[in-house]
């Protein structure tokens, strides 16, 4: 039987789509797999060059394949996209996903760890708690303009 080389994996919700090629790009396993059937299915895998789109979750499932001993690479999606062929179906996409990974002119995005994940989701909550703030400020002066009363723009003012 012929090694498989590479894998091009679709990460979704619930159903995963895994496309398995040898060193010339032939296709050898398309397969739809479970949450809790991705991690023992690459466990059976002998160590190959796994490719995913960079998206939410996918950072997570990185580290955990490599802890398998697979060769991760993580690519932004608007490169995988010129890959898949026809119409799009989750397999298409693993399949033109595994087609990129193979391609050494798509670059890797950077796997992330547990720390920086954390730094960087603290960063948002609070980009976003800034902007609430702003928003419901600028509303209530709004409001205010509405009844004769003018404030300077800046919460200093709005205090």
């Amino acid at each position: 039987m012929e090694k498989i080389t590479v894998i091009g994996l679709d990460l979704a919700k619930s159903i995963f789509q895994v496309h398995g090629a040898n060193a010339r790009g032939k296709k050898l396993l398309s397969k739809k797999l479970k949450r809790s059937e991705v991690m023992g299915f690459f466990a059976s895998q002998p160590p190959c060059l796994v490719g995913m789109e960079a998206c939410g979750g996918a950072h997570e499932w990185a580290r955990q394949l490599q802890s398998l001993g697979h060769d991760v690479k993580l690519m932004a999606p608007q490169y995988v996209k010129g890959f898949v062929q026809g119409n799009k179906t989750d397999a298409r996409d693993a399949a033109g996903i595994a087609e990129a990974a193979v391609r050494e002119s798509i670059q890797r995005v950077a796997i992330r760890s547990r720390e920086e994940q954390q730094i960087q989701a603290l960063h948002r909550v609070r980009e976003a708690w800034v902007k609430h703030r702003t928003a419901t400020a600028n509303q209530i002066r709004g409001l205010l303009a509405e009844f004769g009363r003018i404030l300077s723009p800046g919460l200093r003012h709005l205090r």
